[in-house]
C-alpha cells in the first residue's frame, strides 16, 4: 500500500449520505473533527487525511493532497503498468494515441479498410462499436482479417446496455469499454428518485451480480478494461444522490473499480470525459484526488466527449486535454472530431508530444506555497477589464459581449487598409459608430504608431477610439508620437525606471509581464496604478515552465491583494527554436489551448491576445474567441456539442451538421447537440439547450434540455423543425443582412 494512503479495506466499509460531497463516511469513529477549523479529518493507524472546502463557502469538500505529483513542474503522475493487446499503457511508457471506427462494425470489409488507414496514421488502439449480437460476431471476422493483413493493432470494444455482447467480444478484442452509467442501471430517464442505504445497497449488489462475469472473463483471457465515465450518461441513481456533478462521474467508475479490485482485476484505466472541458478537468482532478488518497495508481484515458469539428474540436479538446497533461496527468488520450477518425490522429499527436516534452524536460518554477487556486471548482476572477473612453456615455446600437477579454494586435499595413482591418475586427462602421456586432474585439495592441502625416491610419485610430476600441502602444511610441486615449505598455525595468513618469498625468498603463520574474521584482506592483497585466505567454519555453510560472504569478497577485485584470498574450514566433518552421493553424489552437486554456480553466485569467506573423487576423480573433468560450469564459457565438460518429450513428453526421451551422451560426448564447444515435442523446447532450437526436434510421428526435419534445422527424425537414423550436422558446433571432 503507498505511503499515506488509507486501506482499501477501509474504504469498501465505508457508507454513503448525501451530506457528504467527497468522502462519504458512516464509519463515525475513523472520522474526526478538527474543531478549531470545522476541518474534518479521517484517521487510520498509518495516516492523517485531512479535507477542506474546494473555495470558501462552497459545500464541496476536497482532500488536501494535491492531485497531481507537484503543482511546481510538470511530472507524470505514477501509475502502473495495463497492456492493451500488445500496446502498455502507463506512466513508464509513451502517451498512447487512439480513435473509433465510424463504420457499420457488421460491414467488416469497410470497418478493416478503415482501421488500417487509421493505424497507418499512427494511432496505437482503435476502438470499435459493438452494439449487438451480431456486431459481436463481426469482431472475430474484424480481427482474422486484419491478424491476416498483418495489423496487430490492439481493438478495443465500446458497449453499451449490453452486458451479453461485452461477454462474447471479451473473446477477441483486446480491451473492453464499459460505461458504469447504462451497463448495468436501466437507461437514465432523468427522474429525481429517492434512495434509502437499502434501496442503494440493493443497486450496487445489482451491479456486481451483472459486471463480475466479464471482470472475471477479461481475467481469463488477459484483457484490459476501460471504466469510462461520461458527464452525460449518468444513472438516474447516481443523478439522484449527486446530480450531474464531478463528484457523481468519480463514483460511479469506482463502484466499478471496487468489484475489480475485490476481483483482483488489475488491468484497467480510467476516463471521465465530458463535452464542457473544465467539467472534464475537475472531473479527473477529483478522480486522481481520490485515487491518491486510496493509494490507487491506475492509468488515465483523457478526452473531451463530442468536441465537435474544425477549430471547435480541436481547441475544446486542447483545453481539457492539454491543461491535464500540464499537470502530468493522462497515459491514453483521444480527440473526439466528427471528421473522419484518421483525421484525429495529427492533434492528438500534438498534444501527445506536448504532454511527454513538458515532462521529460520538467522545467518548473521554484517551489512556493499555492492557497487561492481553484482546483475543483470554476470561478472566474474579478479583474475589471478598461474601456476605451471611461465615464463616457457609448452608443453601441446591437454590439454585443464586449467585455475587454479579446485583445488583437495589428499592424501599420492593416491601419492603411481600414475598411478591411474593421470588417477583420468584427466592427462595422457607419459614420464612426458601430452597427453591428456579434464578436467584437475588445482592444488592439499597435507595435508602432504610425507617422504623423500619415492621415489614412490616423483616421483609422480614431475612428476605432471614437466606438470606445482600446487602443495599447508600447511607451517609446507614446513617448515619441502621443495617441489621446491610449493604454500604454511598460515592462518592469521601465516602471523602476520611472520611464513612464515622463508621460501625462492620468496615463493609464498596461505593464507587460513574464510571470517567471523573481518575485522582489514584482514588488513594484504593488505601488502600480495599473489598469492591466499583459501576461507574456510564449508558445516556445526554453528556461521554465510559464504555465506554472504563471500560477505562481497569480499566487502573488492574490497572497498581495492585487487584483488587476490579466490578459495572456501568446506571441507565435517565425522562428522556432533554432529554425524556421511554419506555425500552421492546429499548432496555434492547440498550443494556445493547452498553454492558455489551462490557466483560464481555473479562472486565472481575464482575457486573450493572440499574435501569429503568418496567420491571418480573421483566424486569430476567431481562436480567441473559441478559446474564451472553451473556457466558459465568455459567450460569443454558437456552442455546438456534436458527436463524432461510431457505427451507431443513423445519419451522416458532417453532412447534417453543416447543414445545422450553417443556419444557426448566428446564434450566440444557444448551444445545439447534434447526436447520431441515442446512446449519444439525451445524457450525451447535458449542456445543450436543444438536440438533434437519430432516433431511428431517417428518423429524427428532437429535444429542450434533456426531454424529448418531438419524435419521428423525417430527416427532410428535421434541420427546419430544429430552428421552428428554436423559435418558439424564444431563442431565435434573424441572422445579420450580408454586405
Amino acid at each position: 500500500m503507498a505511503s499515506g494512503a488509507v486501506p482499501a479495506s477501509f474504504h469498501q466499509s465505508i457508507g454513503f449520505a448525501k451530506s457528504w460531497d467527497f468522502v462519504r463516511v458512516f464509519d463515525l469513529q475513523s472520522l474526526k473533527f478538527r474543531r478549531s477549523k470545522g476541518v474534518p479529518i479521517i484517521r487510520n493507524s498509518t495516516s492523517t487525511i485531512q479535507l477542506e472546502p474546494a473555495s470558501d463557502g462552497s459545500p464541496l469538500l476536497v482532500p488536501r493532497q494535491k492531485y497531481c505529483e507537484s503543482i511546481h513542474k510538470t511530472i507524470r503522475r505514477k501509475t502502473c503498468t495495463v497492456m492493451v493487446g500488445n500496446v502498455a499503457l502507463g506512466s513508464e511508457h509513451p502517451i498512447r494515441i487512439q480513435t473509433m471506427t465510424t463504420t457499420d462494425t457488421k460491414d467488416v470489409a469497410a470497418t478493416v479498410e478503415q482501421v488500417m488507414r487509421i493505424a497507418d496514421r499512427g494511432a496505437d488502439i482503435v476502438r470499435i462499436t459493438v452494439q449487438g449480437r451480431k456486431e459481436a460476431d463481426a469482431c472475430f471476422e474484424l480481427k482474422n482479417a486484419l491478424v491476416q493483413k498483418n495489423y496487430n493493432i490492439p481493438l478495443v470494444a465500446d458497449i453499451h446496455f449490453a452486458p451479453p455482447v461485452a461477454m462474447r467480444v471479451a473473446e477477441c478484442f483486446d480491451k473492453i469499454r464499459v460505461n458504469p452509467g447504462n451497463f448495468a442501471d436501466r437507461r437514465a430517464q432523468f427522474e429525481e428518485l429517492e434512495y434509502t442505504e437499502d434501496d442503494y445497497q440493493k443497486e450496487l449488489e445489482h451491479i456486481d451480480k451483472v459486471f463480475t462475469p466479464l471482470v472475471e472473463k477479461c481475467k481469463k483471457y488477459g484483457r484490459a478494461m476501460r471504466i469510462g465515465t461520461n458527464h452525460g450518461s449518468l444513472s438516474d441513481r447516481i443523478m439522484s444522490y449527486y446530480g450531474d456533478s464531478p463528484r457523481g462521474m468519480v463514483e460511479s467508475a469506482f463502484e466499478y473499480a471496487r468489484i475489480c479490485r475485490k476481483l483482483d482485476f488489475h488491468n484497467f484505466v480510467f476516463s471521465m470525459k465530458a463535452s464542457n472541458p473544465v467539467i472534464m478537468v475537475q472531473a479527473y482532478r477529483l478522480l486522481v484526488a481520490e485515487m491518491n488518497i486510496l493509494g490507487w495508481d491506475y492509468p488515465l484515458h483523457l478526452g473531451v466527449t463530442e468536441a465537435g469539428e474544425g477549430e471547435d474540436g480541436r481547441m475544446k479538446s486542447a483545453i481539457g486535454i492539454g491543461t491535464l497533461l500540464m499537470d502530468g496527468l493522462g497515459d491514453t488520450i483521444r480527440v473526439s472530431l466528427t471528421e473522419p477518425p484518421e483525421e484525429e490522429i495529427d492533434p492528438c499527436n500534438r498534444l501527445a508530444n506536448l504532454g511527454m516534452e513538458a515532462a521529460e524536460l520538467q522545467k518548473g518554477v521554484a517551489p512556493f506555497e499555492e492557497k487561492n487556486r481553484r482546483y475543483f471548482d470554476f470561478q472566474r476572477r474579478s479583474g475589471r477589464l478598461p474601456v476605451q473612453k471611461e465615464g463616457e456615455e457609448v452608443d453601441y446600437r446591437g454590439v454585443l459581449h464586449r467585455d475587454g477579454s479579446v485583445l488583437m494586435s495589428i499592424s501599420l499595413d492593416q491601419l492603411q487598409a481600414p475598411e478591411a482591418l474593421y470588417k477583420s475586427l468584427a466592427t462595422k462602421l457607419i459614420v464612426g459608430m458601430p452597427f453591428k456586432d456579434l464578436a467584437t474585439v475588445d482592444s488592439i495592441l499597435l507595435r508602432k504608431l504610425p507617422p504623423v502625416d500619415d492621415k489614412d491610419a490616423r483616421l483609422a485610430l480614431k475612428r476605432l477610439i471614437d466606438v470606445t476600441m482600446g487602443v495599447i502602444t508600447p511607451l517609446s511610441e507614446q513617448l515619441a508620437k502621443p495617441l489621446p486615449n491610449a493604454l500604454v505598455m511598460v515592462n518592469l525595468n521601465e516602471l523602476s525606471s520611472d520611464a513612464h513618469k515622463l508621460l501625462p498625468q492620468g496615463t493609464r498603463l498596461v505593464v507587460s509581464v513574464r510571470g517567471d520574474e523573481p518575485l522582489d521584482e514584482l514588488e513594484i506592483l504593488k505601488s502600480t496604478d495599473a489598469v492591466m497585466i499583459l501576461h507574456y505567454l510564449p508558445y516556445t519555453e526554453e528556461k521554465t515552465s510559464r504555465v506554472h510560472a504563471a500560477r505562481r504569478l497569480f499566487e502573488y497577485l492574490s497572497e498581495s491583494s492585487l487584483e488587476f485584470p490579466v490578459i495572456h498574450h501568446i506571441r507565435f514566433p517565425e522562428k522556432v527554436h533554432r529554425f524556421f518552421l511554419f506555425i500552421g493553424k492546429d499548432d496555434l489552437v492547440i498550443g494556445a489551448g493547452t498553454k492558455a486554456g489551462s490557466l483560464l480553466v481555473d479562472g486565472l485569467g481575464d482575457g486573450i491576445l493572440l499574435e501569429a506573423a503568418d496567420q491571418d487576423f480573421d483566424f486569430l480573433r476567431n481562436t480567441s474567441f473559441k478559446l474564451l468560450q472553451g473556457c466558459r469564459m465568455r459567450n460569443t457565438k454558437t456552442e455546438y456539442v456534436s458527436c463524432p460518429s461510431c457505427g451507431r450513428t443513423l445519419f451522416d453526421l458532417q453532412e447534417i451538421s453543416a447543414e445545422i451551422r450553417e443556419k444557426t451560426s448566428h446564434l450566440p448564447g444557444v448551444s445545439i447537440a447534434i447526436m447520431g444515435c441515442i446512446v449519444n442523446g439525451p445524457g450525451e447532450m447535458a449542456d445543450a439547450d436543444f438536440g438533434y437526436v437519430g432516433g431511428a434510421p431517417g428518423k429524427i428526435d428532437l429535444y429542450v434540455g434533456k426531454t424529448v419534445v418531438q419524435r419521428g422527424i423525417a430527416m427532410a425537414g428535421a434541420t427546419d423543425a430544429l430552428i421552428q423550436l428554436i423559435k418558439d422558446h424564444g431563442r431565435w433571432v434573424d441572422p445579420p443582412a450580408q454586405d
